[in-house]
């Protein structure tokens, strides 16, 4: 049984745009399973994988002429890992401006090289989306409410990668995930002379969230600077492995020098870094991972309900926090995370944003909101 993914008839809607349709996202999250399942119903569609090394050489440096005479008369063609190709947005554009008719659709498990290959030669002509690990409403559909309700707390330890939620052995499967997998795109950039250093820094990062990061103090524990930390954060953010939350402040230039938040896309790869997988009544990180596991999932939300939404934390300088500010256009939400506290205090930020009532999100409500 697969499991529904959401984005896909997002995806299968775009094909008739006449634009290049772009699909970020990590290794392993599902990108092929959806473009081959999509295929399924295009009988003029081609797969094509860029692991393969005639499909990588027809794309790299050929004309127009040369990448459709290779196509055969298909009318829609799926490039997967397409970030292999050399200079794949010229390759690309070539194709769509040469052949308006041809619907392309590529997937790339990095944004490093696709991204910046693809913007300048795509612009105006691509339609990009991101797969993230699978998501509590698509987690839901699988397993069926209750049971999804249920095991909120495996999921929370195991995460939702799709091989991760159909294992029998979860542990072991996120475990192979994070070894084979995880690192795969930034040791292909050839400025990482020290990868053992991404990865300690991964693991530096996976004890610290919920925190405010200093790029200085973990410039000091790694023994690099703090412009080669920042950098190797960035890389981790385009590998689709963290992502970072800003303080939200009246002054946007406080902002700029505050810390920041890190999160993990998904709480199941941030416990395999540090190796511990015990249950959440056992931990002594369980807030922190919780508070992770919400945030991380309402990015999900947001795709699924096609809004443009901004994440913050707030924090005053006396130590009140709230754990996420969601801003959607004029609108502001509101959330603290616990998971088995019903009301939190705060004054603060009744005093600072009156119109603005705080969620408390916990275990017993947690579900309700990521629906």
């Amino acid at each position: 049984m697969i499991i529904e993914r959401v984005i896909q008839s997002k995806i299968q809607h775009a094909l008739s745009s006449k634009k290049v349709i772009i699909v970020y996202g990590a290794r392993q999250v599902g990108k092929t399973t959806i473009i081959k399942e999509i295929l399924k119903n295009n009988r003029q569609g081609v797969y094509l994988s860029c692991d393969e090394p005639d499909v990588l050489d027809v794309f790299t440096g050929k004309t127009s002429s040369e990448m459709k005479a290779f196509l055969r008369g298909a009318t829609t063609i799926f490039l997967d890992e397409a970030q292999r190709v050399r200079n794949v947005g010229i390759s690309l554009k070539l194709l769509h401006d040469t052949y308006p008719e041809l619907t392309i659709v590529a997937t790339g498990s990095s944004s490093f090289d696709l991204a910046n290959e693809t913007n300048e030669p795509l612009t105006g002509r691509n339609i990009p989306f991101t797969l993230y690990p699978v998501s509590f409403l698509e987690y839901q559909k699988y397993v069926g409410g209750l049971e999804a309700k249920r095991l909120l707390d495996y999921r929370i330890i195991y995460g939702m990668y799709p091989a991760v939620v159909t294992a029998d052995d979860a542990r072991q499967e996120v475990k192979l995930l994070t070894k084979d997998y995880l690192f795969k795109d930034v040791f292909r950039i050839e400025t990482i002379r020290k990868p053992l250093v991404v990865e300690k820094l991964a693991q530096l990062l996976a004890y610290q969230i919920g925190q405010e990061v200093s790029y200085n103090e973990l410039a000091q524990k790694l023994e690099i600077s703090r412009q080669t930390v920042m950098s190797y954060v960035r890389l981790l953010e385009q590998a689709f492995i963290v992502f970072r939350v800003s303080p939200l402040g009246k002054n946007p230039r406080n902002e700029v020098t505050r810390f920041e938040k890190i999160y993990f896309y998904d709480t199941g790869i941030r416990n395999a870094l540090i190796d511990n997988f015990d249950s959440l009544k056992n931990r002594f990180d369980k807030g922190a991972l919780f508070e992770n596991f919400f945030i991380a999932e309402r990015l999900k939300v947001y795709q699924q309900k096609n809004k443009d939404v901004h994440q913050y934390f707030w924090r005053t300088k006396e130590g009140s926090e709230i754990d996420l500010i969601e801003v959607y256009r004029d609108q502001m939400e509101a959330f603290e995370c616990k998971w088995d506290a019903e009301k939190v205090s705060t004054r603060a930020w009744n005093n600072a944003f009156p119109d603005t009532t705080v969620q408390v999100v916990n275990n017993k409500n947690i579900t309700m909101l990521l629906v």
